[in-house]
């Protein structure tokens, strides 16, 4: 979907307030969330003596053990090009903890950054600091290939049964801006999955990676599409991803965000995307 589509696409509902969005590099609909006009100053490291990332291994294809038995993951990567855009891939280390620990190995000291998808929560916010958002998870519709629905979706989906899985943030959203779908609500995705192909709805909301996942897979036989744009909406679906640091150590969350403004620039970002999410949720 172009630019302009997904800018219509945010305007879907006036009630749903977005706190950030994405643009879109040109090709293929890569999320940028820097200006080009903007730029950020990249500080003094020469003190630092060690940057340790902590994450967990659970989380794929974020954070997880490949069938070598590495860590690997966009967040891994992503944590690699950081090191070597500033200059110190000879003292960057990244260590896989349970979700559980990474908060407290941050505030002891045993390492210097969480890449882990932790959100910039105002509760994380009193805790931490945080980089500017590298990615978020949007919401998305998929349909049918051949039913496929456009833009403004608030308008077309009146009287479409949609499916969503119950008591999540996204059958909230799909409540609260899309009045006017007949909203039908679920235990779970493999009965979201099998109601669309069945015929008995006519799309499906939920979270854009999984669904990408989903229609990426044999399972879904290639029977459905993306319907609409990327809906990215702060009161639902938080703030996107960033890198939580201790709350006293700014000057480290504004050097990652100096490395990602220039992975962005540089298209490193978008290689990461696209390596990882062939089918892209954006």
């Amino acid at each position: 979907m172009r630019p302009s589509a997904f800018i219509f696409a945010l305007a879907v509902a006036a009630t749903v307030q977005f706190a950030w969005a994405p643009v879109f590099a040109a090709g293929p609909d890569i999320p940028a969330f820097w200006d080009r006009r903007e730029r950020v100053a990249k500080p003094d490291l020469s003190k630092l003596r060690r940057l340790r990332f902590i994450t967990s291994a659970d989380f794929p294809p974020f954070n997880f053990i490949d069938s070598g038995g590495r860590l690997a993951g966009y967040n891994i990567d992503l944590a690699r090009a950081i090191c070597s855009e500033l200059g110190i891939a000879d003292i960057c280390q990244i260590e896989a903890a349970p979700w559980s620990e990474l908060g407290a190995k941050l505030k002891t000291g045993d390492g210097e950054a969480i890449i882990a998808g932790l959100e910039p929560t105002a509760e994380n916010r009193a805790e931490f600091a945080f980089s500017r958002s590298y990615l978020g998870l949007p919401a998305r519709f998929v349909t049918q290939r051949g039913a496929a629905l456009d833009e403004p979706l608030n308008r077309n989906l009146k009287g479409k049964r949609v499916g969503v899985i119950s008591g999540t943030a996204h059958e909230a959203m799909l409540r609260h801006s899309f009045p006017n779908a007949v909203i039908e609500s679920v235990r779970g995705k493999e009965q979201l999955f099998a109601d669309l192909t069945n015929g008995k709805i006519d799309a499906v909301f939920g979270d854009g990676m999984t669904l990408s996942a989903w229609l990426g897979d044999k399972a879904s036989q290639g029977c459905c599409v993306f319907s609409g744009g990327p809906y990215l909406g702060s009161p639902f679906l938080g703030q996107g991803m960033g890198i939580a640091v201790a709350s006293g150590n700014a000057q480290l969350a504004n050097a990652f965000d100096h490395a990602l403004e220039t992975l962005e620039q540089k298209g490193t970002m978008a290689e990461l995307y696209l390596r990882y999410f062939p089918i892209g949720f954006y």
